[in-house]
């Protein structure tokens, strides 16, 4: 498939495809490239795209994630090893988890106070 398709099926835009098989997140797997120097774009990316977009999602830097991919295709990375990055990657989204439910703890007293404000205007026109 052309770029275009993968781009939509993935919701990436063509230059970030272009940018994760410069990085070499996209490999001969994954595309191939025509006479013509076109990339042709193998099913097993989409898949393969649609997967580092949810592992970024968590958390993941693109470093982290190459150098999972890089470790798994070589069976180089221990199972201690995986255990230790998945349990830090939940740490740091707790710690994310715990930011966000202050700041919108913050908010609905910042709500709150407003809405008080604007009642007490009200009654008093």
């Amino acid at each position: 498939m052309k770029i275009q398709v993968l781009a939509q099926r993935t919701g990436l835009t063509p230059p970030a495809i272009r940018f994760y098989e410069k990085e070499g997140l996209l490999d001969a797997r994954h595309v191939r490239r025509e006479e013509n120097n076109y990339r042709d774009y193998y099913e097993e990316a989409v898949d393969h795209l649609l997967m580092m977009k949810k592992v970024q999602a968590v958390g993941f830097t693109l470093a982290e994630l190459k150098e999972v991919i890089q470790a798994y295709e070589v069976n180089d990375l221990p199972l201690s090893k995986k255990i230790e990055l998945l349990s830090q990657k939940m740490q740091e989204i707790e710690r994310k988890k715990d930011e966000l439910e202050q700041v919108q703890t913050h908010l609905a007293r910042m709500l709150a106070n407003k809405m008080a404000l604007l009642e007490s205007a009200e009654k008093e026109s």
